[in-house]
């Protein structure tokens, strides 16, 4: 049990210091917020208008 939990911490330690050694991971997250901000606002954006794309259609086809 103490072999596992000695693996374990090391390769926790070891994925810690390789991402606070590399910006790369950083970067990829902050690129991922933003991506996902811009899709909640694309979303909400297609929501509001599409109710009055719809209305529109309405009133030109017969």
């Amino acid at each position: 049990m103490l072999a596992l939990f000695a693996t374990v911490s090391t390769v926790l330690h070891t994925a810690k210091a390789r991402l606070a050694n590399e910006e790369k991971g950083a970067t990829m997250v902050e690129y991922g917020l933003m991506v996902a901000l811009i899709a909640v606002v694309v979303a909400v954006g297609a929501a509001a208008l599409g109710t009055r794309v719809d209305t529109l259609f309405d009133g030109i086809l017969p």
